[in-house]
């Protein structure tokens, strides 16, 4: 238990109890303490307890019809108006007409928050859902937008050398 940890006691259901066990033994975690702080963290981060301008990751991910009228250009407008805080997009054909898009965005919760909901919310979509997972800010050294400097940059950040490069052989001509 860390030093700003407290010790709290709490009556609950037996039967409660029971499922809340099986659940976190299928889940893996390793006591009762762990899964309660997950359980407790991702309810008051889904309540709005997070920081509007705290750092979030989050997906956004939503089914739609590909044939519908101008729906594509619209959902792309919207994201290269965001390309702050688009990370990836994950495009999977589902059957002849319908498709799933997955995105990865980070920024600013309330930002990304409005994002997700008008990506969701745009007409032709059927259905989707946001999930926003607060990360803070980030730690020392980590200022810099890792889409500008590259991987190597951000391996040597961390401390880790580059992978060396690979010279060629030069081939002799026989």
């Amino acid at each position: 238990m860390s030093a700003r940890s407290t010790i709290v006691s709490m009556s609950i259901d037996r039967d409660l109890l029971g499922r809340f066990d099986a659940w976190l033994a299928a889940k893996g975690f390793p006591s009762r303490s762990a899964a309660m702080q997950r359980l407790i963290r991702e309810e008051l981060a889904s309540g709005g307890e997070s920081d509007p301008e705290g750092i979030v990751v989050a997906t956004v991910s939503f089914v739609y019809d590909h044939h519908a009228r101008e729906l594509l250009d619209r959902l792309t407008h919207l994201q290269h108006q965001h390309l702050d805080l688009v990370v990836s997009s994950t495009h999977v054909h589902l059957d002849h007409s319908r498709c799933l898009e997955v995105l990865t965005l980070r920024g600013p919760a309330a930002r990304v928050q409005v994002l997700g909901d008008s990506l969701v919310a745009t007409r032709g979509v059927e259905r989707g859902s946001v999930v926003l997972i607060p990360i803070g800010e980030p730690g020392p050294g980590h200022g810099s937008d890792h889409r500008a400097t590259g991987p190597a940059w951000h391996a040597a950040a961390h401390g880790n050398e580059p992978p060396p490069r690979r010279r060629r052989k030069r081939r002799t001509k026989s």
